[in-house]
């Protein structure tokens, strides 16, 4: 069972994580190849229907189920093995996004998904086409908090998050497993969704800065006449503090610039809840997501430059938009089962985008835009225009790029470091995986990056230069014989195109990337 915790006894419970999983189900068993010549005998720690995992005088070890016999108490039944994984995490997604994830997975290959409502969840059964049950999917809905912590207490093999893990939670799963990837490299991104601000369509208020959002939760601004709005006071509305989106905007927005969370916030244990609650008061403004914004109006967010930025399904997708929110799920280190491992793989087919784009979520399927169909953004570069970036800088990138089109994967990197970001690395994965079905065959793919404007414009055009190096370079390591199919080549052009305001550090965080261009 999952237990909903505060936020002190999650860190104190994190330290006492207990080595789970698999291994708590070990029994003897003896695997034989069928020419008796080689013989390993040791504790079965899993089986997912078509490897072993024994551990032996050797070490654990995963033998094919191929060549193998296998004898004792702990061999599993060949004829009903069923696969099964256990789900918990953001209620959002595990009740409006995964049921269906399922269900399409299950007409692809063939069989008939039958939903249960059990204690506390749900259960899908897969059944084949001879009424054999073939996998069985545990799905518990609650809170991102809750998701990490039975993850890593071993209760469950995948956990749905609206954020990532917290530096307690990280530390913990390197303890629970040490020898494994570390926990963000265990991580899948279903889909794409964005936090917004969102008022009642009575409200005349047009926009709203991050810096206004920030002021406005942290109780710096009271009265909506701050705002340009009416003479009354602000009543804000935000998630319960264990739900991801209220924890996400926290550490993005108040934790950031040093603020606290001010007094009297209405909190809400459901997006629908909230929605509802900011329709219905002309006075009030809230914090949600994308995917959930029901009869409220969601604002753009603008700066003091002038720059306005609305959560487009194009500006989620390219993380032109400051405030996107990728929604993911962890895995537990160790193997899971074939069936189990075949519908992650099958998340990531065009299907499956079809599935999250009816869901109320953004899908990450490659789209191109040309230029010509990008005016807000030149408007951003020729506003941004001065005497670091000159006029005749833009002209030259605009005759760079004129031609071009923009791919929708934007690349950045984590907190100013060499490593991408989760999102990034995903959509690595994604473009190589594009290049080897001959999506760009005979085409040229340019990297090109821009950067911040602080310091140097000279330096900042060598940093946005050796970013796009390094996200070419891995999208040549991930995407088999991509040098045959298509031209990889890099570009930098500084800080010529400018997403977001540079007066705070988000805005720089934006302006900071690598954009993927077809010729």
């Amino acid at each position: 069972m999952l237990h909903r915790i505060g936020a002190a006894a999650r860190a104190a419970a994190l330290i006492l994580v207990a080595v789970t999983g698999p291994a708590a189900f070990a029994q003897d068993v003896e695997l034989r190849s069928f020419d008796g010549s080689v013989e390993l005998e040791g504790n079965l720690l899993a089986y997912d229907g078509a490897y072993y995992q024994i551990e032996t005088i050797y070490g654990p070890l995963t033998v094919s189920a191929e060549g193998v016999t296998c004898a004792g108490p702990g061999c599993p039944d060949l004829t009903s093995f069923v696969a099964e994984a256990r789900i918990a995490g953001a209620a959002t997604v595990a009740e409006g996004l995964l049921p269906d994830l399922i269900a399409a997975f299950a007409e692809a290959r063939g069989m008939e998904a039958v939903r249960e409502d059990v204690a506390g969840g749900t259960v899908h059964t897969l059944f084949r086409e001879d009424g054999e049950a073939a996998a069985r999917f545990f799905v518990t809905p609650g809170t991102t908090d809750e998701g990490f912590l039975a993850l890593l207490n071993g209760e469950v093999d995948m956990a749905l998050a609206l954020r990532e893990p917290e530096e307690a939670e990280r530390l913990a799963a390197r303890d629970q497993a040490p020898d494994d990837p570390p926990l963000t490299r265990r991580v899948r991104v279903l889909a794409l969704d964005a936090l917004v601000p969102v008022v009642s369509p009575q409200n005349p208020v047009a926009e709203l800065s991050m810096t206004d959002l920030a002021r406005l939760f942290s109780g710096e601004i009271e009265s909506w006449t701050e705002l340009g709005g009416p003479d009354a006071p602000v009543a804000l509305h935000l998630l319960a503090p264990g739900l991801g989106p209220a924890q996400d905007f926290a550490l993005r927005l108040l934790e950031a610039t040093d603020r606290p969370l001010g007094p009297g916030i209405v909190r809400h244990d459901s997006a629908a809840e909230l929605a509802r609650a900011v329709a219905g008061d002309a006075f009030a403004v809230g914090i949600t997501s994308r995917s959930s914004t029901g009869p409220a109006r969601a604002l753009p967010l603008t700066g003091e430059c002038d720059f306005s930025q609305s959560a487009t399904a194009d500006a989620v997708k390219s993380e032109d938009y400051p405030l996107t929110a990728p929604v993911y799920l962890y895995l537990a280190p160790y193997r899971l089962p074939q069936l189990v491992r075949q519908f992650l793989a099958f998340t990531e087919t065009g299907e499956a985008e079809r599935i999250v784009r009816q869901a109320g979520f953004v899908d990450q399927t490659l789209t191109r835009t040309p230029l010509t169909l990008q005016g807000e953004r030149l408007r951003n570069a020729v506003l941004a225009a001065g005497e670091d970036v000159t006029l005749e800088d833009l002209q030259a990138m605009l005759r760079r790029l004129g031609a071009a089109e923009r791919l929708s994967p934007t690349f950045r990197f984590e907190g100013g470091a060499a490593d991408l970001d989760t999102q990034s690395r995903a959509a690595v994965g994604r473009l190589a995986a594009a290049i080897e079905r001959g999506a760009f065959d005979g085409r040229t793919l340019l990297f090109v990056g821009f950067s911040d404007g602080a310091g140097s414009a000279i330096v900042n055009t060598r940093l946005a230069e050796r970013r796009a190096d390094a996200v070419m370079e891995a999208v040549r390591a991930a995407a088999e014989g991509a040098g045959a199919r298509v031209q990889l080549r890099t570009e930098a052009f500084g800080e010529a195109l400018p997403m977001a305001c540079e007066d705070t550090d988000w805005g720089r965080a934006v302006n900071r990337r690598v954009e993927v261009w077809v010729e």
